[in-house]
């Protein structure tokens, strides 16, 4: 039975979903493609938009650059005016990674993806919600993709894991604010997953150093033994099915179920020590 139909009804018809040339926000558009819902998703380049795109629901391309944050408002409000005023369902999942020590990469490199990263999503947060509001009901769900580095931050990954959780703090703010009305906001966080995430990331390092080449190799390794973006579908899937604000953890068993259950046991010290061993370090 479709999602479309059987859980949030004829309401939940139109989507807006950042990030959508590949990975998780491919994944989640195919997802909602074949609902039958109709997905304006986004890329920084509308060519790697294109198809195929199955199923009976209809894909428009939307240029969107996350570093350009009056730009990214403009792209949005246009597009939400084409769905006729606002949308049903926005997904923010467009992000990117640095590595490096944190001390030896330019400090404007970090402010740069903080600002992309964070602070135009909360811009597009504040325009979607707004718009949820003006709604007669106030209606709509809104999904922030952060991560489950939230709760391990990830090594040599210090924009990318302070990004993230202010993404989470603030779904988390929206929560409360949102309660007892016809909004709905889900806190999504991934763990790894088998897309080019690392190849696309930028690198501040050399491959040489001995301090850094270990969490590297494991962070390569992990994503290789991870599953597919598909499963990350399934999970939002049933999040929206469910119809309720809160965290979702999407991955694999030990990373999204286990540790976070085993982490909630132990000390931080302990849980510190377990995350060096996990990624190789000493």
């Amino acid at each position: 039975m479709s999602l479309h139909r059987a859980a949030l009804g004829s309401s939940f018809s139109t989507a807006f979903v950042t990030g959508a040339s590949s990975g998780l926000g491919r994944a989640f558009c195919a997802m909602l493609l074949e609902e039958g819902v109709t997905v304006w998703g986004t890329a920084r380049d509308p060519a790697r938009l294109t198809g195929p795109w199955a199923g009976p629901g209809t894909f428009l391309p939307v240029r969107l650059d996350l570093r350009d944050s009056p730009g990214s408002e403009a792209a949005f409000a246009v597009a939400a005016e084409a769905a006729g005023g606002s949308f049903d369902l926005v997904i923010h999942n467009a992000g990117y990674g640095v590595f490096g020590a944190f001390e030896t990469v330019p400090a404007t490199t970090w402010i740069e993806q903080l600002e992309t990263m964070l602070l135009t999503t909360l811009r597009l947060n504040h325009a979607a919600l707004a718009r949820f509001r003006r709604r007669d009901p106030a209606r709509g769900t809104l999904v922030n993709v952060s991560s489950l580095a939230v709760e391990f931050p990830l090594p040599f990954m210090s924009g990318y894991n302070v990004a993230k959780s202010g993404l989470s703090a603030l779904s988390e703010s929206l929560i409360f604010e949102t309660r007892g009305s016809g909004v709905t906001v889900i806190d999504f966080r991934p763990g790894d997953y088998r897309t080019s995430f690392n190849q696309a990331m930028s690198v501040h390092a050399s491959p040489a150093d001995p301090a850094l080449q270990p969490y590297w190799r494991a962070l390569e390794t992990n994503l290789e033994a991870s599953p597919g973006p598909e499963l990350a579908a399934r999970d939002l899937r049933r999040a929206l099915a469910r119809g309720r604000s809160g965290t979702v953890r999407s991955g694999g068993f030990f990373q999204s179920r286990l540790a976070p259950w085993l982490a909630g046991l132990a000390p931080q010290s302990w849980r510190r020590a377990a995350q060096t061993r996990y990624f190789g370090g000493r």
